[in-house]
C-alpha cells in the first residue's frame, strides 16, 4: 500500500521556492484541501495534498488516516505512520526539493499526523491546525524538531483548545520553536488561520 497525493504545482510556473505538503482530517480527502489553495497566496510554491489510506466510514468519498471510533480507536495509526514516513521522505526524488525546504501540515487528524511523524523528520516546518498529540507520539523524537506553528479556535466542539495547549507546552519542554494562535472560532480553518500559516511558510522557508 501506498498514499495515493494531488501534486498542485507553482502558479507562476517557475521553480518552486519550497513544498507544502498538508494532510486533511478524518472524512475529508485531498479534492477538500486543494479547494483552500487560492486563499493562501503562496504562488511560489508546489503542493503535495497526500489522500489517507483508509476508506471513512460514514461516507463514500471522506477518508481516514486511522480510526477514531470508540471500539476501535487509533486502529490503522501504525501502518499510515509508515505509510506517510515512507512518502515524504521519497518526496526529494520526485519533487527535486528537500524536506530542509519542505513545509507538513495538517488539519485536525491530519495535524496529529503532522506532529507524530513530522517530529521525527528533518522538515523545514510543522503547521497544526486545530491538532493534537498522539499518545506517546514525541516519545521517540529525537532532539531537532522542527519549528512548529500551532493554531486552534478557542470554541472547537471537536478537539478541545486544551489539546492544543497540551501540544504547546510539550513541544516547548522540549526545546522545539513554538509559534502558538488561538482565534475565534469553531473547528475549522478560516482566513485568519491562512494568514499565519502563510507568514510561517515565508519567514521558516526564506
Amino acid at each position: 500500500m501506498s498514499l495515493q497525493a494531488l501534486t498542485v504545482p507553482t502558479a507562476t510556473f517557475q521553480p518552486p521556492v519550497g513544498l507544502i505538503v498538508t494532510l486533511h482530517g478524518w472524512g475529508a480527502n485531498a479534492e477538500d484541501v486543494a479547494s483552500l489553495l487560492p486563499l493562501l497566496n503562496l504562488p511560489n510554491y508546489q503542493f503535495v495534498l497526500p489522500n489517507a489510506p483508509y476508506p471513512y466510514p460514514y461516507s463514500p468519498i471522506g477518508r481516514a488516516w486511522y480510526d477514531l471510533r470508540a471500539e476501535n480507536m487509533y486502529q490503522g495509526l501504525a501502518e499510515s505512520r509508515q505509510l506517510l514516513t515512507d512518502f515524504l521522505e521519497s518526496l526529494e526524488s520526485t519533487t527535486g526539493i528537500p524536506l530542509s525546504r519542505t513545509i507538513l501540515s495538517g488539519f485536525s487528524q491530519g495535524g496529529a499526523m503532522t506532529l507524530d511523524v513530522g517530529s521525527k523528520l528533518p522538515l523545514a516546518g510543522l503547521v497544526v491546525m486545530s491538532g493534537y498529540l498522539h499518545p506517546d507520539a514525541l516519545t521517540a523524537a529525537k532532539s531537532g524538531i522542527p519549528p512548529t506553528l500551532i493554531t486552534h479556535g478557542r470554541y472547537d466542539e471537536v478537539v478541545p483548545l486544551q489539546a492544543a495547549l497540551k501540544a504547546k507546552e510539550t513541544l516547548k519542554s522540549l526545546g522545539v520553536a513554538v509559534e502558538y494562535h488561538e482565534f475565534d472560532m469553531g473547528h475549522e480553518i478560516d482566513p485568519k488561520t491562512l494568514e499565519v500559516l502563510r507568514n510561517f511558510v515565508v519567514n521558516t522557508i526564506a
